[in-house]
C-alpha cells in the first residue's frame, strides 16, 4: 500500500478530527460522577495506579467506529480495547483515547487524547488534543509527515528566550535527587502532552521510560514536524529512532529521550552514564 501525499492529507485531516472528538468527548464529561475502574498491574496483582474511565472506552468505541467506516483496511492498535481490524495492513491507527487518565478523573486539567498514524511502522501523522496549551486553552496539536507543526489549524513556531538559563524538562520523577540538574523538573502525568509540549517548546526535552506505542505514536509525528530529535534506548545505547520496527508495534516498549537536538544529545550522554550499572545506581527518570 503506497501512501501519496493526497492520502497522507485525508489520514491527517482524520487523525484531527478524532483527536478532536476525544476531547469534546472529555470536556462533556467533566463534573460528572465517571464510572472508575483499575487495571490488574503486569503480575495482575491489585493496583490504584493505571485507572480506566467509562470514557475511556466510550471514546475508543467512537474512533474506531469512524476508522472502520472510512479507512477500512487500515489496522487499529488502542490501549482499551484488543480487537486488531486489519493486522498486517502496512497503515496502523495507535489511539491513546484519554492519556493522563489519573489527572482526568480528578479534574486536574492535564490530560489529552492521542491519535497516530504509522505506516510501516513510521510514524506519519499524529493529532493530540491537550487540555491545556501554549496558548492558553484547549486545542488539537497536529501534523503530518513533511509538514509543520499546528495548533488548531495555526502554525507554531516555538520561540526560546536567551535570558531562561534554565529550562524545562518532563520527567517520570521529577524530585530534584534524581531528574538532571541542567533541567527544571516537571512531571504532567501524561506523555502525549509532554510530547505535544516538547513540539511547543514548553519543554526542552523529555525521557520516557517504557512507553507503549499509544502513549507516543502522535506526539512523535509532532516532535519530528517541529524539528525534534527522538532517540530510543538500544543494546548498543541511544540511537535515532527511525520507527517502531517491522514486529508488532504491540510489543515495542523501549526508553525514549525527545526534545531539542541539541538538549537529547546531552540528556542521552548524562542518562547513558546512569544506565550502565558501572554508573553508581538507576537510571534517570
Amino acid at each position: 500500500m503506497t501512501l501519496d501525499a493526497e492520502a497522507l492529507s485525508a489520514i491527517g485531516r482524520m487523525a484531527v478530527e478524532m483527536a478532536g472528538l476525544a476531547g469534546r468527548e472529555m470536556s462533556a464529561a467533566l463534573g460528572h460522577a465517571l464510572a472508575v475502574a483499575y487495571k490488574p498491574g503486569r503480575q495482575g496483582e491489585a493496583t490504584l495506579r493505571d485507572p480506566v474511565s467509562e470514557v475511556d472506552q466510550a471514546v475508543e468505541r467512537l474512533i474506531r467506529a469512524h476508522l472502520a467506516e472510512a479507512f477500512p483496511d487500515h489496522d487499529v492498535l488502542g490501549e482499551e480495547m484488543t480487537e486488531r481490524p486489519a493486522r498486517g495492513s502496512p497503515i496502523l491507527w495507535a489511539l491513546d483515547p484519554v492519556d493522563g487518565t489519573a489527572n482526568f478523573i480528578n479534574g486536574f486539567p492535564m490530560f489529552a487524547g492521542s491519535v497516530g498514524v504509522l505506516h510501516r511502522g513510521v510514524p506519519v501523522a499524529g493529532a493530540v488534543w491537550c487540555a491545556s496549551s501554549h496558548a492558553l486553552h484547549a486545542g488539537v496539536y497536529h501534523a503530518v509527515r513533511g509538514g509543520s507543526l499546528y495548533f488548531d489549524g495555526t502554525a507554531v513556531a516555538a520561540a526560546f528566550n536567551p535570558a531562561v538559563r534554565r529550562r524545562l524538562g518532563g520527567f517520570a520523577d521529577a524530585s530534584a535527587s534524581r531528574a538532571p540538574a541542567l533541567w527544571e523538573p516537571r512531571r504532567t502525568g501524561s506523555a502525549a502532552i509532554e510530547c505535544a509540549f516538547v513540539a511547543a517548546g514548553l519543554l526542552e526535552v523529555a525521557r520516557f521510560e517504557h512507553p507503549n506505542v499509544w502513549d507516543i505514536a502522535g506526539g512523535f509525528a509532532l516532535v519530528r514536524a517541529a524539528g525534534g530529535e527522538i532517540r530510543t534506548l538500544g543494546p548498543d545505547g541511544w540511537e535515532v529512532f527511525e520507527g517502531f520496527g517491522e514486529g508488532d508495534p504491540a510489543t515495542w516498549r523501549r526508553p525514549v529521550v525527545l526534545g531539542r537536538p541539541e538538549a537529547v544529545a546531552e540528556l542521552c550522554r548524562l542518562s547513558g552514564e546512569a544506565d550502565r550499572p558501572e554508573g553508581g545506581g538507576a537510571p534517570l527518570a
